[in-house]
């Protein structure tokens, strides 16, 4: 209340501020408020107003007499219609249990006094009393965590970045905890669990395998094949609470070192394609971000994370089988299964059983199958109709035509036609070579006939 009565006080000053100056003369004076008078003002709402002649020769003499106090209208003095004893039984019962509703307090006050004032009534009061309702969760002090070596736990997530190539693209990465130091990053042109997985792949293969990884609820991050490919390799997937952020603080601050560091950058810089972009912050993270000392830490983040030691490396093969997709199926009587409108033959001993169809999502004609954690051998294709996961979308260019030879072949046949046209004929040389010879023998020239039969 009192902000409000400040605001229509500083209504009030904005148009009489000029209307109380001393160095105006009475004719003037008028002749600026009847211009007032005339016009439509803003009002402390934002609403359309119009103050009359005789407001503003009030407001004038008030602010001339008072200064600004006297323009703040003054509260109202009501008498209170709600009997003080209601009231004050309203206040103890919130005392008594600060979780008791407004609506729950005013049905109590009802039932032991047979009336009470409406809830918003006793909600107003009580705000007034400075006692407000205490029935939400109370808040949590979070404590500060640190993984307490390298690799325990990795936390990732997805940076919305700017416009590379006439798309825009996204980061995802990976940080290690303890560290902070970058494990696993990757730029694509879409927010999806395949760019999602080769981040934390290449991650995998430069930084050895976390015990723990912390993602959030995005739909790239709660896919099974992402579920899959951490239970290969003995990863532990935990996802944050939803509406919960507070454990993501670390990543969110690397981040904004990224914007602050490196996209600020990429406007100065030439980038023409998604490979160079990925190759600029491969340069930026590895001789910069990870060779200064970490704010927090006081030590470089490389550094820190090869304290204990280089990471042991992973298994080429196990990497491999980890990050291809699956899909469930059930086999047919006919020993047969559908994937995405592709049918393909298994074993006939896995009729009527729950499969399991292990492939690169990038090529849907070379699929395993595995039935119970057991490989079963290959599903053999009987009619494919796509090649491609319908969720595994390359990147844009990727999929080009591969580039010209150079060579016209039709324009090559032309010009070689033109170069022989250009030759001049010689009609002689289309001529037989013994004079004569195809004319009648009457015809020949003299000799023809001998030269003809020594031959």
């Amino acid at each position: 209340m009192e902000d409000r009565a400040r605001a229509v006080g500083l209504f009030r000053y904005s148009l009489v501020r000029e209307v109380a100056s001393a160095t105006l003369t009475k004719r003037e004076r008028g002749a600026l408020v009847r211009h007032l008078a005339s016009q439509w003002h803003l009002g402390p709402w934002g609403e359309q107003v119009r103050v009359s002649r005789n407001t503003l020769d009030r407001w004038a003499r008030a602010y001339r007499s008072g200064g600004f106090d006297a323009l703040v209208p003054k509260p109202r003095n009501v008498e209170a219609r709600t009997p003080a004893a209601l009231l004050e039984l309203a206040e103890a019962l919130r005392v008594e249990e600060p979780a008791r509703t407004a609506a729950q307090i005013a049905r109590a006050v009802a039932e032991a006094r047979g009336w009470s004032p409406s809830a918003r009534t006793v909600q107003r009061h009580l705000a007034r009393a400075r006692l407000p309702w205490r029935g939400a969760e109370a808040p949590r002090a979070f404590g500060r965590f640190e993984a307490s070596c390298p690799n325990e736990l990795w936390v990732g997530d997805a940076l919305h970045g700017p416009v590379v190539a006439g798309h825009k693209v996204y980061l995802f990465a990976f940080v290690d905890d303890f560290s902070r130091a970058f494990t696993g990053y990757r730029w694509g042109y879409a927010e999806d669990t395949l760019r999602l997985g080769a981040a934390l792949r290449s991650g995998i293969e430069s930084r050895g395998l976390p015990h723990r990884v912390y993602l959030d609820n995005g739909s790239a991050m709660v896919s099974h094949q992402l579920l899959r490919a951490c239970a290969v390799l003995g990863i532990v997937l935990v996802h944050s609470r939803p509406y919960r952020p507070q454990g993501r603080g670390k990543i969110e601050r690397v981040f904004r070192t990224v914007r602050d560091q490196f996209v600020v950058e990429l406007a100065h810089t030439q980038v023409e394609s998604l490979d160079k972009l990925n190759s600029l912050f491969a340069a930026w993270v590895e001789s910069v971000y990870h060779r200064q000392a970490h704010s927090e830490t006081g030590v470089a983040p490389l550094e820190r994370f090869l304290s204990a030691g280089a990471p042991a490396p992973v298994d080429p093969a196990l990497l491999h089988d980890a990050f291809l997709w699956s899909e469930r199926r059930k086999v047919t009587r006919v020993a047969g299964c559908t994937l995405f409108g592709n049918e393909y033959e298994v074993d006939p001993v896995l009729i009527g059983q729950q499969i399991e169809l292990v492939f690169d999502p990038f090529n849907l004609e070379d699929i395993e199958v595995h039935f119970n954690g057991r490989p079963m051998g290959k599903a053999v294709p009987r009619l494919i109709g796509r090649h491609v996961h319908p969720a595994a979308r390359r990147e844009p260019g990727e999929d080009e035509a591969p580039k010209p030879s150079g060579i016209d072949y039709l324009a090559l046949v032309e010009r070689r036609r033109l170069a022989e046209l250009a030759r001049r004929i010689d009609y002689r040389g289309l001529g037989p070579d013994v004079p004569g010879e195809g004319l009648p023998p009457g015809k020949r020239p003299a000799g023809a006939e001998a030269e003809e039969a020594g031959r």
